[in-house]
């Protein structure tokens, strides 16, 4: 290994300088590996393949579908968010290790040809065939019960070491760019672009995502929230006993939610109110400036309010929030509808405990900034098939929808997944941390992978083995490993 190589370049600014390529097995993803372990202590795809339908013909198949998951999810969490990336990571060790099912040094042996044994990661016609298959029958719901199984598995751990944690579902919509001709992307007009509008929500202790809903960009921020708000908050009530409360921002408190909320599973909640003509009403005599010189820092008044909207079957309480920023002439407000009582939570505490829903719209931003879903499923004309032209010049027919919403859902789990490894990390630090940083301080981590007889050695710098060294004793409190059967 590293005897042949390439000719070098010589750099025209330093003529001491070149580059060679050469034959040893080198990666930038190192940390794949970690999220492999991480994956392994959970067994979250060892668990999840034989719950999905494998439509492939047995005697054709040569990427196992575990292989297939953790290729996809892996690759997302790591950043490389396109399927043709699977394409350039293909030979890559790292990857290879921590993709297969073979002990050993056998993921990086040579096999033979006429075998059906992966030589490498699957090509990217493969994954678009993994994603066609998990849209047909109950692979799709199979896929959101597991996203919200993982974020209930996590609670659970949670609850282990503070009894005390709480359950609050933060509910929110997002915009995803998208370009093209794929089914459901329109202009939205709040977003100011073409995209989908998919509906998410969080577990906020966590934060991990409890499931996302693919919707067509045009659609009304409420769209589709009663279904989705309620079939979350029945399986938390079966699954951990108790939900403490949701939160959501404007455009979610229609009457049936928060009927249910209050009827039928007694569940606490806060929304904000979209502001209307009787509400700007309600506010006028509140919105006035004491008398005196404002301070440099500005102000919040909270007055207690109780109103009854045209569709509401009751009086509901809302607060209302008005707000004094330095250097504006005007105040600002906004409401806040509760099915908290003033004793049971001042105004205070509710605009307090709002105002915590920020952490889900920095999640938002780290699935759209960080792993940057790519949803771009659109069936297009072929024009050539290994070289030549094709017998038929459409592809078979598929589900374009369908497949961007598993593509979502995909970049959900990748979250979750990584996730896990932030809150490791941040034990590991002692203090708290991101999925950036994460990504940062131990995925995109160059290294080598030397291969002896019997061991495969991977040879991190010497700055980065620390670290890795403090990710895995804290991976051992958090996710210690099942003690062997007894024969």
């Amino acid at each position: 290994m590293g005897e042949g190589h390439d000719s070098g370049f010589r750099f025209s600014f330093n003529g001491s300088l070149r580059f060679e390529g050469r034959a040893d097995r080198l990666t930038g993803d190192a940390g794949v590996l970690l999220l492999r372990e991480i994956d392994e202590r959970l067994g979250f795809t060892a668990n999840l393949a034989p719950e999905l339908e494998d439509t492939r013909d047995p005697d054709l198949i040569t990427h196992p579908l575990t292989e297939l998951l953790r290729s996809r999810l892996f690759a997302m969490a790591a950043g490389w968010r396109d399927q043709d990336h699977l394409d350039h990571l293909r030979d890559d060790g790292a990857m290879r290790m921590a993709v297969s099912n073979r002990r050993g040094d056998a993921p990086l042996r040579p096999v033979a040809e006429d075998c059906n044994i992966p030589d490498g990661l699957a090509s990217q016609p493969t994954q678009s065939r993994l994603v066609e298959m998990l849209t047909l029958g109950e692979n799709p719901g199979v896929l959101h019960r597991e996203l919200l199984g993982q974020a209930v598995a996590q609670h659970r751990r949670r609850f282990a070491k503070e009894p005390e944690a709480s359950v609050t579902i933060d509910i929110d919509s997002t915009a995803i760019d998208a370009h093209g001709s794929q089914v459901g992307v329109q202009w939205n007009g709040h977003y100011h672009r073409r995209c989908f509008h998919p509906l998410v929500a969080m577990l906020a202790e966590t934060e991990d995502w409890l499931d996302v809903a693919l919707r067509p960009g045009s659609c009304h921020t409420s769209l589709g929230t009663e279904e989705f708000l309620i079939g979350i908050v029945n399986c938390l009530k079966h699954e951990l006993g108790r939900v403490d409360a949701v939160r959501g921002d404007a455009g979610y408190p229609s009457a049936p939610i928060l009927s249910f909320l209050e009827n039928e599973v007694e569940v606490p909640y806060v929304f904000r109110l979209p502001t209307n003509k009787r509400l700007d009403k309600m506010a006028a005599p509140f919105m006035k400036r004491p008398a005196g010189r404002p301070p440099r820092e500005g102000r919040v008044w909270l007055h207690e309010l109780s109103h009854r909207a045209g569709t509401w079957d009751k009086d509901r309480r809302l607060v209302l929030v008005v707000l004094e920023k330095p250097g504006e002439l005007f105040l600002k407000k906004f409401f806040l509808v509760t099915s908290w009582s003033e004793q049971e939570k001042s105004a205070e505490d509710l605009l307090e405990f709002y105002r915590q829903r920020g952490t889900l719209e920095g999640q938002i931003g780290v699935l759209k900034d960080m792993l940057r879903p790519a949803l771009s499923s659109t069936s297009r004309m072929k024009s050539h098939v290994r070289g030549k032209p094709p017998k038929r010049r459409r592809m078979a027919p598929r589900d374009d929808y369908a497949c961007n919403e598993v593509n979502l859902l995909l970049f959900a789990l990748a979250h979750n997944l990584a996730n896990v490894g932030r809150e490791v990390l941040a034990s590991a630090l002692k203090r708290p941390s991101s999925v950036r940083r994460f990504r940062k301080l131990l995925l995109r981590v160059p290294a080598r992978l030397t291969l002896h007889s019997r061991r495969v050695v991977l040879v991190l710098r010497r700055a980065v083995t620390p670290l890795w060294r403090a990710f895995i004793r804290a991976l051992d409190i958090h996710l210690p490993l099942a003690p062997p059967s007894a024969a």
